[in-house]
């Protein structure tokens, strides 16, 4: 799976809008498919014009390690949730937390070309891992 930084370093590279919009539908295709097991009303994310399924996975400890695995039934939301997930997936939750990746959408030049019900649904997943995280926080401070 392509890290956020080689992200990151690709999308500096492409001048236009076209091989950026490209570039987020080759990321989705290399998104590894969610289980249908995993695609559960509990795992869809609200707020999303296409659906949209986010899976969460815990590792114990104070500040608990969270993956992320996704998936959508759109290609350029499929790529979008590939983004988001090398920036939230394997981290900390209190890294979690404090990261708002919607300025790294901004930084890339994606944030401004996505129509409105694409930024509202990106802004619904974002919210949706650093509430998760936010609870593992909780929960872990009050078992320790």
């Amino acid at each position: 799976m392509t890290t956020l930084q080689q992200m990151i370093d690709d999308f500096a590279y492409l001048d236009d809008w076209e091989d950026r919009y490209r570039y987020v539908i080759e990321l989705g295709k290399a998104l590894p498919d969610l289980p249908e097991t995993e695609k559960t009303a509990e795992n869809k994310v609200k707020g999303c014009a296409s659906q949209v399924w986010l899976s969460t996975h815990v590792h114990e400890g104070d500040d608990p390690v969270i993956d992320f695995s996704g998936d959508s039934d759109a290609h350029i939301v499929r790529g979008l949730v590939a983004i988001v997930l090398a920036a939230y997936s394997g981290k900390h939750a209190s890294e979690i937390v404090k990261l708002d990746a919607i300025d790294l959408f901004s930084q890339i030049g994606l944030i401004e070309h996505l129509s409105a019900q694409r930024a509202n649904g990106l802004r619904s997943m974002i919210q949706r891992i650093r509430e998760e995280a936010a609870r593992q926080l909780v929960a872990s401070s009050t078992t320790s």
